[in-house]
């Protein structure tokens, strides 16, 4: 393992504009946009083997050459904000361009990044951050930093593309159909296949006006505070574990039949009063709510934390095809609500795997269109930056999703190894959820936790059970 001395050495830093002149010249930030302005720009990258036939060196003019023209399609990205002087905030597709950044990491192998498991520590290596460019940079800052960065990292047998976006400009649907149309361009395709789309019809034409009496935004967690941070893949087949205790099947010959579920649903209502509801049988739970659950059930319990004490699972989900009617699959923009659910600590650990998840599929289930025009409505009566972090001791975050196509990205010379991301927006409890690499549902979960938390999940054996190695 490299040294926590390594350093990556950034060669050259330059300007990358769109090769086509932007006929876009003004979008609003939406009511989704708005509550990310105190978030840091989004971090997220690949990790790739060496092209065989390319040097690195003329490996770098192609990928200026491509992201110029994929910010042709991507206007926006290649802008900056502006408050007007109704303090409405904008994007000024002005074409100013994007930031490149070449670096060199080659004192590095790709072991180094994905060290084998049985080797050293399982956290993800301190090194992975240096492939990120914008650390510790506030979306609202937008206003005079460019809004997307490509930072390009060679390594002794490998490549490292990480790019940082701005999170109120883009949610994880728009961060990659991006990334990903900038891989197919690169790899040389003459049109792109998934079009975004710069509609502003996410819900409303909103008149509330977001503002900071205390000056610019900041991130609302330590971002000092000591974390550790693992990947946990889940193969299909300890997914399909997970579903099936999740719902409580029972095995036959033929497949799978449910057997009525005993428990009773609790949820939290609006006056934070528990209520009680029959469960409805016949509804599925998901594979990746029955993952979910047991994440929450074994943090939970890896905090110690009193049974009485409330604990909350606030889940991110994607509201494109929630509104009625739907708006564009490939909106540009942010188009996402977050689903608290609460329980107390002590019931949620005293009951089973299916009891949470059943908490977790109603409220996503029951987020459809009204609730979701309802959380508008709510924030414009208050409108406020979105509080990232554990606030409580007692709260999980989970991001991301293992539907987005992380994977689904070519350069010209074969499938990323690996997904990574940067130090962007972690503090202990946020988990980021990707697909697994082997595809077929599996699943790896980028988890931050404290040290002490962490090290109680590692030794929780109802949780661990089902982690596998990856490949």
């Amino acid at each position: 393992m490299p040294s926590s001395a390594s350093k990556t050495l950034i060669i050259s830093r330059c300007t990358i504009k769109p090769d086509q002149t932007s006929t876009i010249k003004d979008l609003k930030l939406s009511v989704s946009d708005l509550p990310m302005l105190s978030c840091h720009y989004i971090q997220k990258g690949v990790l790739l083997t060496r092209h065989d036939n390319i040097p690195f060196d003329s490996l770098i003019p192609l990928l200026k050459l491509s992201l110029a023209k994929t910010l042709s399609h991507f206007p926006a990205l290649a802008g900056r904000m502006k408050t007007d002087s109704s303090g409405f905030v904008h994007i000024d597709c002005n074409d100013l361009g994007v930031d490149f950044v070449e670096a060199n990491a080659t004192h590095l192998s790709i072991r180094d990044v994905l060290p084998p498991h049985n080797q050293h520590s399982n956290d993800v290596p301190a090194v992975v951050k240096e492939f990120f460019t914008y650390d510790g940079v506030v979306s609202y800052e937008g206003h005079f930093k460019p809004l997307a960065a490509v930072q390009v990292t060679e390594l002794f047998d490998g490549v490292f593309i990480g790019c940082a976006v701005n999170h109120a400009v883009t949610d994880g649907t728009s961060f990659w159909n991006f990334f990903n149309i900038f891989a197919e361009i690169t790899k040389g395709a003459k049109k792109i296949t998934k079009q975004p789309d710069f509609t502003r019809n996410y819900v409303k034409d909103s008149q509330a006006v977001l503002r900071f009496p205390d000056g610019n935004p900041k991130v609302t967690f330590d971002v000092d505070a000591p974390l550790r941070e693992r990947i946990f893949h889940f193969s299909r087949e300890s997914i399909l574990k997970l579903k099936s205790k999740a719902n409580n099947f029972k095995k036959f010959e033929n497949g799978y039949e449910v057997i009525g579920k005993l428990s009773n649903d609790q949820n939290q209502n609006p006056n934070g009063k528990v209520t009680t509801a029959p469960v409805n049988p016949t509804v599925e739970i998901s594979s990746f709510q029955s993952l979910s659950a047991q994440l929450w059930r074994s943090v939970t319990r890896a905090r110690k934390l009193p049974g009485s004490k409330p604990t909350t699972f606030r889940m991110a989900v994607n509201c494109r095809h929630r509104l009625e009617p739907r708006i564009d699959p490939y909106y540009f923009g942010n188009a996402i609500q977050s689903i608290p659910t609460i329980a107390p600590v002590g019931e949620l650990l005293s009951r089973d795997l299916c009891w949470g998840a059943e908490m977790l599929n109603k409220n996503v289930r029951a987020h459809n269109h009204d609730t979701v025009v309802q959380g508008v409505e709510e924030w414009e009566k208050n409108p406020r930056c979105f509080p990232l972090g554990n606030f409580d001791g007692a709260s999980i975050t989970m991001g991301s999703s293992p539907r987005f196509p992380m994977y689904d990205n070519d350069f010209g010379w074969g499938r990323p190894l690996a997904v990574r991301s940067g130090k962007a927006n972690k503090f202990d409890g946020k988990i980021s959820a990707f697909p697994g690499r082997d595809g077929g549902g599996s699943v790896d979960l980028e988890v931050c936790l404290s040290p002490d938390t962490m090290s109680g999940l590692e030794n929780d054996t109802e949780f661990m059970q089902y982690v596998t190695d990856m490949l």
